[in-house]
């Protein structure tokens, strides 16, 4: 699988090594959100490689196989990397559910409706927070931040998402505890689970857009829609239908275990998930 950087400016091309992929190889930076432009990049079947020995083979074949079907035949350069990226899709729903339904209305992915809530809030709706969107905000941009310098320092592709995964995973950890210690109806505990949790998921968008796999974006799925329903139908479907799927259902069961027990199993699933996915990423070619 080749592990292409995302151009995200030229100074970061000029002054950053290029990004390999978790086989060593590095790939060419055009990437086609068409069938076409896919299958042109193809580097073997479904599947192909080495199966993996040992504990774990059997969960990474199946991610494996999952990954592939969300692109054409022998098209998949990636590796298991796009099926993580639909559970950490479903992560995403789980912590805007337990952020919107228990945090006064506020987001800890969605930043757009953060920005529409705070002009709302300023407007005089009393029915929304004043400082929890600004938080949100903040603490989105400070991880997504770190996230962009340390994708710098580290060379290793794959170490970094290992890592960014795994910090996120201690976050949301963390807001686990501050519930548990601090409860989440006084204003001091809300604001600083807001701020762990959005810090996460700036740390989340950030590090997904570094991989560059093409329509899986974990956080929001506006364009992700426009272009299911602009576009002609083909793999590419698959990958946009996959992740508005995902939020949907990683919405759908953090509201149900928020409202049936609080935030507390909610955001220990969405912990349990990032571990997984920590894990998981270990393998990726």
């Amino acid at each position: 699988m080749s592990w292409r950087p995302s151009t995200t400016s030229t100074a970061r091309r000029r002054h950053a090594p290029e990004r390999v992929g978790f086989a060593g190889a590095a790939r060419s930076r055009g990437v086609s959100d068409c069938d076409g432009g896919e299958r042109s990049r193809a580097g073997g079947g479904h599947g192909s490689g080495a199966r993996p020995a040992g504990r774990g083979g059997r969960v990474r074949r199946g991610l494996r196989w999952f990954a592939d079907r969300l692109f054409p035949p022998g098209a998949n350069p990636h590796d298991t990397v796009p099926a993580l990226l639909v559970l950490l899709t479903v992560v995403t729903g789980i912590v805007d559910a337990v952020s919107f339904l228990g945090l006064h209305g506020v987001f800890a992915a969605n930043m757009t409706g953060n920005i529409v809530f705070l002009g709302f809030a300023l407007a005089g709706e009393e029915r929304l927070s004043l400082w929890g969107s600004p938080v949100a905000l903040l603490s989105f941009t400070a991880g997504a931040w770190a996230t962009g310098r340390a994708t710098l320092r580290v060379t290793d592709p794959r170490r970094a998402f290992v890592l960014l995964t795994a910090a996120h995973a201690l976050l949301v950890a963390a807001a686990l505890v501050t519930v548990q210690l601090a409860g989440h109806r006084e204003p001091p505990g809300q604001a600083a689970l807001i701020a762990l949790l959005a810090c996460g998921m700036g740390m989340q968008s950030a590090s997904v857009r570094e991989l560059a796999v093409p329509d899986m974006n974990t956080n929001v799925l506006t364009t992700t829609l426009t272009a299911l329903f602009a576009e002609s139908p083909g793999r590419a479907a698959r990958r946009r239908a996959a992740g508005i799927a995902a939020m949907f259902l990683g919405a759908l069961g953090g509201a149900a275990l928020h409202v049936a027990s609080g935030p507390v199993p909610a955001l220990a699933a969405a912990t349990v998930l990032l571990a997984v996915v920590a894990f998981a990423a270990r393998s990726a070619r």
